[in-house]
C-alpha cells in the first residue's frame, strides 16, 4: 500500500470457504499484515478463519468481532480450540453493545486472558469504550470511520492506555471496499448499519453518510489513491472486501488491487 500503513484483508465469514481459502493465500503472497473475518450471528466466524489459518502461515488471523452479549467468554475460548486456532496468530476481537457494554467487555476481556495467551482486540465505537479499549486490549478495531475521526478516537485510546499505564493498543480499522459494480451492494450494507441506532448516531456525529466512510472506486488505482487518505490515522487498515457476486475472481481483484 502506498500509504505506508500496515494492511490487513477481511471477508464476510459467510462467504463460501473456497473464497476464504484463495483470499488468504493471496493475502499472504502479497505481503499483506493480517486475514480477517466477521462473526455474523449464526456463522460462526472462528470456524470460517480456520479456512484462513489452513492455507496460511505468516498472517495474523482475525476475528471482528465476537458479541459479548450473545456469546460468553467460555463458549470463545471453547470455539478457539475446537478450531485449533494458534494463540500467536490470533486476533481475537470481542465487543458489545449497550446496556452494560463497559462492563461485559471489561469482564469479557479479563475472562478470556485468563484462559489464552492470544492478543484480544476490542471493538470501540464511543469515547468511553474507545477510553476502556486503552485500558484492557492489545488492539482496538475502528469500523465505519473517517480518517480524521479515527485519529480522533486514537487519542481516546491513548489517553486510557496512559492512565492505565499500559503500552498504546495497535489501532485497526475496517474500510470497506468495493470495484466497480459492487459499489450497489456497498450502499446497501452502509443503509443497515444506518438503522442500527448506534451507528446512525456514529454517522450524525461525524456529519457522514456511511459509505463516505468506504471506498468505491471504478479501477485498482483508485483504490490506491483513496487509501492514501489513511496514512498515520491507524497502525493497520483492514480492507472489508464488498463484491458484486461473492466469487472467487472478485475477492481475487480486490485483494490484488490494494496490494
Amino acid at each position: 500500500m502506498a500509504t505506508g500503513t500496515a494492511k490487513g484483508f477481511a471477508v464476510f465469514a459467510g462467504v463460501a470457504p473456497e473464497i476464504i481459502r484463495a483470499s488468504a493465500r493471496e493475502a499472504e503472497a502479497l505481503g499483506y499484515s493480517s486475514f480477517w473475518v466477521n462473526h455474523p450471528g449464526p456463522v460462526d466466524g472462528l470456524g470460517s478463519l480456520a479456512h484462513a489459518a489452513a492455507e496460511s502461515r505468516r498472517l495474523d488471523l482475525g476475528v471482528g468481532v465476537i458479541p459479548l452479549h450473545t456469546r460468553g467468554p467460555e463458549s470463545i475460548i471453547e470455539g478457539v480450540r475446537q478450531h485449533a486456532l494458534a494463540p500467536a496468530r490470533l486476533l481475537l476481537g470481542v465487543g458489545s453493545p449497550n446496556p452494560e457494554a463497559l462492563k461485559r467487555v471489561r469482564d469479557g476481556v479479563a475472562a478470556i486472558r485468563a484462559k489464552l495467551s492470544t492478543r484480544v482486540i476490542v471493538a470501540a465505537l464511543g469515547p468511553k469504550m474507545c477510553q476502556l479499549a486503552g485500558e484492557v486490549a492489545d488492539g482496538v478495531l475502528f469500523n465505519w470511520l473517517t480518517p480524521e475521526y479515527a485519529k480522533r478516537s486514537a487519542e481516546l485510546v491513548r489517553a486510557g492506555a496512559e492512565a492505565a499505564r499500559r503500552p498504546m493498543p495497535r489501532l485497526y480499522a475496517y474500510v470497506r471496499v468495493a470495484l466497480g459494480p459492487a459499489a450497489e451492494r456497498l450502499a446497501d450494507e452502509g443503509g443497515r448499519y444506518d438503522a442500527i441506532p448506534a451507528y446512525h448516531a456514529h454517522f450524525v456525529k461525524m456529519g457522514v453518510k456511511p459509505v463516505d466512510t468506504a471506498i468505491a472506486a471504478t479501477s485498482p488505482d483508485g483504490i490506491k489513491q483513496a487509501l492514501k487518505a489513511w496514512a498515520g490515522a491507524v497502525d493497520e487498515v483492514v480492507l472489508r472486501a464488498i463484491t458484486a457476486k461473492d466469487t472467487v475472481e472478485e475477492h481475487l481483484a480486490l485483494v490484488r488491487a490494494a496490494s
